[in-house]
């Protein structure tokens, strides 16, 4: 065997035992602005038309004489240093063990999407076309190469999944693959590391990261971590081999929707002063009133104190503690004893998880991401939020944390040293990712044209007028012998559409955070004929609804979106489960006016519209707005959205940057 190149990031003496990227891509600035890259993939064609033509020769040798050129694949990888002939050839073969193995064939579109991938690009790659096998090439060819790769998805759902399927491929190539999800504990998590593919989220990633830097960051050069590693016991070594390699699915959510919140690492402390003073300010917070001693404003909705309210609490608190006598510290927790109170909704930003006799698991607060639908594993409000919101529903009182380390996924993803991934929703990021990542997009074009249709865009009243008239489009769908995915904002929201549709006596089914464990099962049956399903954001991203011969035949899935989303990017994902692969299908976006806890900016310009236009409701609730226009005044409140977050996340790195250079906390120094 060639030992592996000099340039080849992989954990030895050249790289040390942990190799990550000291200076990450593009210097510490966020540059304001970066050239848009051509939205073409160039010679990407050729060169999978090249690896088509070269796996179809191995199509014709018997199973004992394709795996005996697995070693010269391997050694020409190492060799050349991961130069792109080799690449491509690897490539190639890695496809034609996957149609060996897994019996499918790839299409010239995910060879294109792998090679891009390897180049260190993001490939815009439609819904349905085959992310996860392009991943998995790319995931193969980097392991050949003996880089420790992380192909990183967006929930443990898809973690699981991808892993165990695509496990019978990296098997054929001699790799071992493994999957890391929130409920495994740190002996499993550096046994999964150890494979040469792990599959894992990109939240779960980085904390793993962050623990490592916590236990092992005084170690700054090579030979010292490596001297470290080798004379510490197995259990106390790092987790992780290093950031060597990601691919990332669904990249725009992990790289640009996630990174507006930092992850802050905690740990759990017992405080007695600390659990009384929270619930002290619950108390308190009790006996405010809004508007006289706070208001609520802006959207994001905040908790502001008046001056009245605070000379209120002044008085209020001279017979407590000393701890009451900051009067800083004291507004900011009855803030935050407000917010809980009066701006966390149990259903749609959290639900009550509760005790479970079998594990000694006792109930608990759950944040639901709103990014996905989905629970947020692991994840706890800071400076006391999570304990207070806990309070609000008469739970145990929950352990104070302290904060031990934190970091951002612009900095964290900056740090390895090969990047690249996919999704079907990049364009609109393509500029910011350029200008922080350093990654180029490129879009693959569909393998089969496309049969989506899109309806007309409708606009009701209010949220009770859209479900009332969802009732009868859902009917005539299901008579129709069509599947209807209906997308939803919230849990809540959720639950409310599904008791219109029970109260009409419509069969259906309900995918939200409530329900995660029975995902599988309730996806598998989303594209049977007739059957309707009620979902969250669950169902917008990864969520592969196959439908059976009836459903195809009827005309598809349908695809009526309910949400306010504040990105295009999100609408494209709910509708991207329809007509995937050349099937037929449809989708529609109907709003609502008024919705509870929706962004009052992203309708603001629609509402005065339907003053001007369409002052009174139909006798469904429905305005005569024109769909033209009402989607146009949509994607301009979302393009304005999406600059503001832009924005924070611009912010959130610049002080992300500057925490690290006031800690220290840089590997590079």
């Amino acid at each position: 065997m060639i030992m592996p190149s000099a340039t080849l990031p992989v954990p030895g003496l050249r790289w040390g035992s942990y190799p990550e990227r000291s200076e990450p891509v593009g210097g510490k600035r966020w540059r304001r602005s970066a050239p848009l890259v051509p939205l073409r993939p160039g010679a990407l064609p050729r060169r999978a038309g090249a690896m088509w033509r070269q796996a179809a020769a191995w199509q014709a040798l018997s199973d004992g004489a394709f795996s005996a050129l697995l070693g010269s694949v391997q050694d020409a990888l190492l060799a050349s240093g991961f130069a792109r002939a080799a690449r491509d050839q690897a490539c190639a073969y890695v496809a034609e063990a996957g149609r060996r193995t897994l019996g499918r064939q790839a299409y010239a579109t995910q060879l294109m999407a792998a090679l891009a991938i390897l180049d260190g690009q993001l490939v815009e790659m439609a819904t349905g076309e085959g992310k996860s096998l392009a991943a998995a090439l790319a995931a193969g060819v980097g392991a050949l190469a003996g880089i420790p790769v992380h192909v990183l998805t967006s929930n443990d759902y898809l973690v699981q999944r991808d892993a165990e399927l695509f496990a019978p491929l990296y098997a054929r190539l001699g790799l071992a693959v493994a999957f890391v999800i929130g409920s495994h504990k740190e002996p499993a998590r550096r046994a999964a590391y150890a494979a040469p593919v792990v599959y894992v989220t990109a939240r779960e990633a980085a904390f793993d990261y962050l623990r490592d830097r916590l236990s092992h960051g005084t170690a700054r050069a090579p030979l010292q971590r490596r001297a470290l590693a080798l004379s510490a016991p197995a259990e106390s070594r790092p987790v992780l081999r290093g950031l060597c390699m990601a691919v990332i699915d669904e990249a725009d959510s992990v790289l640009v929707d996630e990174a507006l919140m930092p992850l802050i690492l905690s740990r759990e402390v017992n405080d007695g002063a600390a659990r009384a003073f929270l619930w002290q300010a619950r108390a308190l917070a009790g006996r405010l009133a809004q508007r006289h001693d706070f208001t609520i404003t802006g959207t994001p909705r905040r908790i502001a104190l008046t001056s009245a309210g605070r000379a209120r609490l002044t008085r209020l608190a001279t017979t407590l503690g000393p701890l009451w006598k900051n009067e800083r510290h004291r507004d900011e927790t009855v803030t935050l004893a407000l917010t809980a109170q009066h701006l966390l909704q149990r259903d749609r930003d959290y639900v009550v998880q509760p005790a479970d006799p079998a594990t000694e698991r006792p109930a608990d607060i759950a944040i639901v991401d709103a990014l996905t639908g989905r629970i947020a594993d692991g994840r706890k409000w800071s400076r006391g939020l999570h304990a207070l919101v806990a309070l609000k529903e008469g739970l145990p009182h929950q352990k104070q944390t302290e904060t031990l380390s934190q970091i951002t996924f612009q900095r964290f993803f900056r740090r390895y040293h090969r990047l690249g991934g996919m999704s079907g929703t990049l364009y609109e990021a393509r500029a910011e990712l350029r200008a922080l990542y350093g990654c180029a997009m490129v879009r693959v074009p569909l393998r089969l044209p496309s049969q989506a249709s899109a309806w007309p865009t409708r606009v009701y009243a209010d949220d009770a007028a859209r479900r009332a008239a969802a009732v009868p489009r859902v009917a005539a769908l299901v008579a129709a012998g069509r599947p209807v995915l209906i997308g939803c904002d919230s849990v809540e929201s959720s639950l409310a559409m599904a008791e219109a549709l029970q109260a009409a006596g419509i069969a259906h089914q309900v995918l939200n955070a409530r329900q995660d464990a029975q995902e599988a099962a309730i996806v598998a049956c989303a594209g049977r004929a007739a059957q309707v399903t009620v979902a969250t954001n669950m169902a917008g991203r990864g969520t592969d609804i196959r439908l059976d011969a009836a459903a195809e035949a009827a005309g598809g899935l349908h695809v009526l979106s309910c949400q306010l989303n504040d990105s295009k990017r999100l609408d494209r994902q709910l509708a991207g489960r329809a007509a995937r692969q050349g099937q037929p299908g449809s989708h529609e976006v109907w709003l609502a006016l008024h919705t509870p806890g929706a962004d009052s900016r992203l309708l603001a310009g629609l509402a005065v519209a339907a003053r001007v236009l369409a002052p009174a409701p139909d006798a469904s609730g429905r305005l005569a707005l024109s769909p033209r226009l009402a989607l146009a005044m949509l994607r301009l409140a979302q393009r304005l959205a999406e600059r503001r977050q832009s924005g924070l996340r611009r912010q959130l790195f610049k002080q992300d940057l500057a925490m690290d250079a006031s800690l220290s906390f840089n590997p590079s120094r």
